[in-house]
């Protein structure tokens, strides 16, 4: 990540709570029923913020501003943050230090609206790092997009309406006649040809 990207704030919410979960015995999702709800191991503001491509979801002391723990998201959906499968407050969140230690705790909003917020700040953060990523692509690689084919195909014929109501034109006319990859118009005393590039052109 370089030094010059700076960091911006994707979401604010003033109260969140910390919960200690039980290690996850099975590959079922976790339950915040099992997690003593009325006793929070912390209470705090909760911001999200980002820098280049990651996310990082910040425990902050509501009052000095104090970090009191930080997730690290580099992909939502993922391992990082995880919903809970009996509501929609509370959500299971990979803590690092900075040292390589990481941990899993639980987080909770007394409001929906703000868990639905929560939720939100993510998808859109890495539905921008998704377009990104494909504006990037684009860019290395313009000829790798869909083309359109303007080109005559073999034995193909054209037909071109000309008035020509001023030109000497003889009963004998013959009509346009199309041979592979230029039109030859033959008006009995004068054949005027037009190749493909100059047909497009006009």
């Amino acid at each position: 990540m370089e030094e010059s990207e700076y960091e911006s704030v994707l979401c604010v919410k003033p109260e969140v709570h910390v919960y200690r979960i039980p290690p996850r015995a099975t590959n079922r999702g976790y339950r915040a029923s099992e997690w003593q709800l009325d006793q929070p191991s912390w209470s705090g503001r909760l911001r999200i913020t980002a820098k280049g491509k990651v996310a990082y979801i910040k425990l902050e002391d509501r009052t000095s501003g104090e970090l009191f723990a930080q997730a690290p998201v580099d992909q939502f959906p993922g391992t990082a943050v995880e919903s809970v499968t009996d509501s929609s407050r509370y959500f299971v969140i990979r803590i690092e230090d900075g040292n390589g230690r990481r941990a899993f705790i639980g987080i909770g909003f007394g409001d929906r609206g703000d868990a639905f917020d929560f939720n939100v700040a993510l998808q859109d953060h890495f539905k921008w790092v998704k377009q990104q990523c494909e504006f990037a692509k684009q860019a290395q690689n313009p000829d790798e997009g869909p083309k359109l084919d303007l080109g005559f195909k073999e034995g193909q014929t054209i037909k071109i309406n000309i008035a020509l109501a001023s030109w000497p034109l003889r009963e004998n006319a013959s009509p346009i006649q199309w041979t592979g990859g230029t039109v030859i118009l033959s008006l009995a005393w004068k054949k005027l040809t037009f190749t493909e590039r100059q047909l497009w052109a006009r």
